[in-house]
Formats: structure tokens, C-alpha cells, sequence
């Protein structure tokens, strides 16, 4: 009886300097971080109303072959479609914000962002249901299978690159500043040739 209590108390005090050997242990911290620098990254000053600076970016996106999904004096929201592989599928949204610097000033700030989503193709297989009397139903499989796009990633691209070729282009297309009919020159200012690369990563 005495050797039992013995191991007992021994288990006991092992099982407590474990439990404070793992609170002692840091924390695993995640690796995402955010800094809140002074950066001009996402943010363009633009001589003209926050109107025509969003009319601006609306050609721009249109140029390059997004579908504009929204766009106002304020607000233009496009995306475009990219697979690099046959099972996957990736797209970007892009959002330009206009903002005037001051109440009654003819200059604005474009902010723009743009956010890759990845898809990946998922097959899943399907069964049949068939009645079997007093047996009730019973599920067979068919050897069937249904492919699905699944959603597997979303991360803001910070490329600056990427946004410094959108506002190039933002320039062309900004009143006086270029026809817009005029074709984007080859391997200079094409902003989904930024998106690709970055989608690739």
C-alpha cells in the first residue's frame, strides 16, 4: 500500500513541473505583422477633382481588361480573372477610393488596393440513395465525381511596382492628359502584367 502511494505522489509532482515547464514556454507568435508607416504605396496626389480622378482609374481598369463592377465620383471597384494552371484559378479585385485634399480644392488623392483571391479545383465524389425494402435506403457510390473551384487563399498585393504602373496609366487617362483611345505601350504601364507576377509568387 505504501508503494502505491509513493508512485502516486511521484506522478502527481511530475505532472506539476510539466504543467509549469509548458506555461513557461513563450508563446508562439503568428507570423503576420502590420506596420502603420508613412508609405505612398497605395496613395497618388492628382491634380484634378476626386470625379475626374475616378474616371481616370475607371479607364485605366477598363484598359487593361477588368470588369467594372461599381464606380462613382468617389468609388471604382473592378475585377479580373487569371488562371495560371488548369486547377487553378486566381482573381484580382481592385478598389480606388478618390478623396479631394481639401473642401473645394481641384486636387484629390487616389487610394487604390487590390486583393488576389486563389481558387483551387476540388473534386468530390457523388453517391445514390436506393430503397431497399424493410432495409430502408442505402447510399452507393457511383464512381462520379463533381469538380468545384475552392476558395484556398486572399492576401492584399503590396507589389509597388504593381500600383506605380496603375497610376502611370491613371495619368494617361486623366482629362488632358492623353487619349483615351490610345493604346497602352507594350511592357511599359500594363498593371495585370504586375498582377500575374504577383499571383505567380
Amino acid at each position: 500500500m505504501r508503494k502505491t502511494t509513493t508512485a502516486a505522489s511521484l506522478l502527481s509532482v511530475l505532472f506539476t513541473v510539466l504543467a509549469l515547464a509548458a506555461c513557461s514556454l513563450p508563446s508562439r507568435q503568428a507570423r503576420f505583422s502590420e506596420d502603420f508607416a508613412a508609405s505612398d504605396v497605395h496613395a497618388r496626389g492628382f491634380g484634378g477633382s476626386d470625379k475626374a480622378t475616378c474616371e481616370a482609374a475607371r479607364r485605366a481598369l477598363l484598359s487593361q481588361g477588368y470588369v467594372i463592377s461599381e464606380a462613382s465620383a468617389s468609388l471604382v471597384r473592378g475585377r479580373k480573372n487569371f488562371q495560371p494552371e488548369r486547377d487553378q484559378h486566381l482573381q484580382v479585385e481592385f478598389h480606388v477610393v478618390c478623396a479631394p485634399n481639401s473642401p473645394g480644392s481641384n486636387s484629390s488623392t487616389a487610394f487604390a488596393n487590390a486583393v488576389r483571391d486563389s481558387y483551387s479545383l476540388k473534386k468530390s465524389s457523388t453517391s445514390a440513395s436506393l430503397g431497399v425494402g424493410a432495409l430502408g435506403s442505402l447510399s452507393l457510390p457511383l464512381g462520379m465525381s463533381d469538380d468545384a473551384l475552392v476558395k484556398v487563399g486572399s492576401e492584399t498585393i503590396d507589389t509597388p511596382r504593381f500600383y506605380e504602373q496603375f497610376f502611370g496609366l491613371m495619368e494617361r487617362y486623366f482629362d488632358g492628359a492623353g487619349d483615351p483611345g490610345e493604346e497602352t505601350a507594350e511592357g511599359s504601364t500594363r498593371p495585370d502584367a504586375g498582377a500575374a507576377a504577383a499571383a505567380g509568387r
